[in-house]
Parts: structure tokens; sequence; C-alpha cells
């Protein structure tokens, strides 16, 4: 498939109705915006992926438009194993709304051979989102690298814990989520860093910090993830 053809395609499923329901949930992008729910966009990303010889290509394509569902497109179609971080890098800084980002990282950044290292890196950015990126691809990572080591994730917690005091809404959730992730789904071990991670935030004066663990703490310390914790646990044994 062509990108003219994909963009046919989107602009007749398009839906002021749910733009302004996407409006109310912080989807605000300075994009153009059609309001096509992600249920209606995995399933095209899959058609096109079968149908297309080069996905790389219709990724950048597709991303350059600036059709903020087109980008979601990019994101579902691309191929990991060819994205540069050059690449990275250029998408990250036209991040606009927390799903882009989070769509990015989750679903594609994070299978890179690069997200460990951008995860650190974006962590220290300033602007919103691209620092929102940094702790959303730790999330990522925590879920869905399941080969990765430990001593991976120290670093990790380290960012987490330094980043706990920045006030804004979308950086503070993405540090508070990358927290409970590594806490969840790794093992043990990280388990149990997670948590005196998050003890350690909860006493910083910060009403931030003390929200960001306090949150994490009644996840983490729930009778759900301690079971969790323990099957897990028994099925490494």
């Amino acid at each position: 498939m062509k990108k003219e053809e994909i963009l046919k395609k989107l602009k007749s499923l398009a839906n002021p109705k749910n733009v302004a329901g996407m409006a109310r949930f912080g989807i605000t992008p300075k994009t153009k915006v059609l309001g096509i729910s992600l249920y209606v966009l995995r399933p095209m990303a899959k058609k096109i992926k079968k149908e297309t010889a080069e996905a790389h290509s219709l990724a950048l394509e597709l991303w350059r438009t600036g059709v903020h569902e087109a980008r979601l497109l990019a994101v579902f179609i691309e191929d990991p194993k060819k994205v540069t971080e050059k690449q990275m890098e250029e998408w990250v800084k036209d991040f606009d709304s927390w799903d882009i980002c989070d769509q990015a990282t989750t679903s594609l950044f994070d299978l890179t051979p690069q997200a460990f290292k951008k995860a650190i890196e974006w962590s220290k950015r300033e602007k919103e989102f691209e620092k929102r990126a940094g702790f959303a691809l730790m999330a990522g990572l925590s879920v869905h690298d399941k080969k990765a080591v430990d001593e991976k994730f120290y670093p990790f917690l380290k960012a987490i814990k330094k980043a706990s005091t920045d006030q804004r809404n979308y950086v503070r959730k993405a540090v508070n989520w990358a927290l409970r992730n590594i806490g969840k789904f790794r093992n043990q071990n990280l388990y149990k860093l997670a948590v005196e991670t998050a003890n350690e935030i909860k006493k910083i004066d910060s009403k931030t910090a003390k929200w960001i663990a306090s949150d994490a703490l009644r996840e983490l310390k729930s009778e759900k993830i301690i079971k969790r914790l323990q099957r897990i646990n028994l099925s490494i044994g």
C-alpha cells in the first residue's frame, strides 16, 4: 500500500466526535487529528504490513505527514530492527501527546537495540514528552524484554528517584508507571529494589514524590502482586 492510499482511507474514517472525546482524555496534539480509535488502527496496521514490501520506508513517509493517526500507523508497521538512533531522536522530538509517546515507546522503541540507552538519555531531558518517553520506555522494557539481566534496570531506579519531584503531569505519571512495572513484571530481586526505591522517594519533601511513592507502594504491596511474584519465583526455581 502507498502513503496516499492510506491517507485517503484514514480521512474516510475521520470522526470529529472522537476528536472531542480524545481531548477530554488529554490527547490534544498539535498535529492534525482524525479521531480514529486504536481498535481500528491496529487491525489496519496488520493489513498494511501484509501488503507492503518495505514497511520501514512507508513508516517514515507516514510519520512525515504529521497526521496523528498516520503516525500511530507508522509506529505499528515499523520494523524495530531497522529503527536507527537518529530516527528515534527525530521521532521523540515530534511527540506532542501522551498516546503517541506511549505507543512509540512501548510498541516499537522498546524492541530496538538502543532502548536501554535511550531510556536513560531521555529521562534527563527537559521537554515534557521527551522526558516522559524515557520513563515510558523503562515501563515497556520492564514488560517486554524478558531476557534482560537485573543490572540493566538498576540505572532506571536511580533515574526514577532523581525525577520523582518533577511536578508535570505527564512526567510524574510516567515515573510512577516505570517504578510500578519494574516491581511488578521482573522478579523478586527487582521487586524488592523497587519497593526500597519507593520508600526512599516517599521520604523526599515533595508532594509529587510522595504521590509517586504512595501510589506505587499501594499496588506493589497488594495481595495480587505479591502472589504473582511468588508464582514467578516458583516457576524460575
